[in-house]
């Protein structure tokens, strides 16, 4: 099954995150990144292209076989299909009609989720924020794997699998770690999401309904895209918890792949994140970065000091501060013994 990973823990931090302490530096510095925040329209309209292309395609797979419709999922459905979950990834940060419009993002959201084939939009903005919030919380920061996946994929054979799986884990796990009550819009995102595959697969057939979940579940897991899932966060350079990937699959990715300037400026759209390094390249030039998302996977799955381990930890602020206050109350107490 390959070399087992030596990672058995994952990484704790005392330090704060990173990203607030650099964003202070870097305006400080740089303040004329203030003029890079706010929104970009064209997300809307490209998001919105994309989603009449794939409808448009269901119609042309209902001819093909089912190897060529897999093959059509995956090559192109699903590379379409994973940038528009990253549109809404830029979406869940306001940054389509910008924050004076929430309801106008959240409408959009679901527009776009359509082709996706599974309702998305609403619960992944609720879980988003608050990995920027508490990135490396042990307990809010649902983007790091449970302990369980540390210890059931050990080993390259098992990581492997585990890249086929992320689209599961990164959909299933935060509502089993951290489950929430329900807000009235995920509600209407199940509808509308229902609605739009029961309408596919009424007027155009199963394998156009097929096409675009099969897409889906191939391109967030073992496809070239995919690769930003790993390259984000993962602790490819022991100590750094987040990395940027400047390659050229960042046209079809909205820019992810300037993570770290993301994590510095979420209020800032995709399209200006590379401005955002060329105005301050002495805070960025030097931080480990990747340039291959193919080669992301290949070493995670081959190195053996990479797994669902290798990823930064931090004790949960409320558990801490109930650690710091008891400590507190257990050396008043001895101190008034002691007189």
């Amino acid at each position: 099954m390959g070399a087992f990973c030596s990672r058995t823990e994952f990484e704790w931090s005392n330090q704060e995150e990173p990203h607030a302490i650099r964003r202070k530096e870097i305006l400080l510095k740089h303040p004329e990144i203030k003029r890079l925040m706010g929104y970009d329209t064209r997300i809307a309209f490209i998001s919105v292209m994309m989603v009449l292309i794939q409808i448009a395609s269901c119609y042309y797979v209902q001819t093909c076989s089912w190897p060529t419709l897999i093959l059509a999922a995956y090559v192109w459905g699903g590379t379409i299909n994973h940038s528009l979950s990253l549109a809404m990834h830029e979406i869940s940060h306001n940054l389509a009609f910008g924050h004076s419009k929430p309801l106008w993002n959240r409408i959009l959201g679901m527009i776009v989720n359509l082709p996706i084939g599974l309702p998305a939009s609403i619960t992944f903005k609720k879980y988003h924020l608050e990995h920027h919030k508490f990135q490396g919380d042990e307990l809010i920061d649902t983007d790091i794997p449970t302990d369980l996946e540390g210890r059931m994929f050990y080993n390259t054979g098992l990581k492997v699998i585990w890249v086929f799986l992320q689209p599961l884990f990164y959909a299933f796990r935060p509502v089993l770690v951290r489950p929430k009550s329900v807000e009235p819009l995920e509600v209407i995102n199940l509808i509308v999401q229902a609605s739009f595959d029961f309408a596919i697969y009424y007027f155009i057939g199963a394998k156009a309904i097929s096409y675009l979940v099969i897409g889906t579940l191939l391109a967030l897991g073992m496809h070239p895209l995919a690769g930003h899932f790993i390259s984000e966060h993962y602790m490819f350079n022991v100590g750094y918890e987040t990395y940027s990937y400047y390659g050229s699959l960042n046209m079809l990715a909205w820019n992810v792949g300037y993570h770290n300037e993301h994590h510095d400026f979420p209020n800032i759209p995709g399209s200006r994140l590379p401005e955002v390094r060329k105005m301050a390249p002495e805070f960025y030039d030097d931080l480990p970065h990747h340039n291959s998302w193919v080669k992301v996977i290949y070493d995670f799955i081959m190195d053996p000091t990479i797994g669902p381990y290798a990823r930064i930890k931090r004790e949960n602020r409320d558990k801490k501060l109930q650690k710091l206050t008891a400590s507190k109350q257990v050396d008043s107490a001895d101190v008034k013994k002691r007189n």
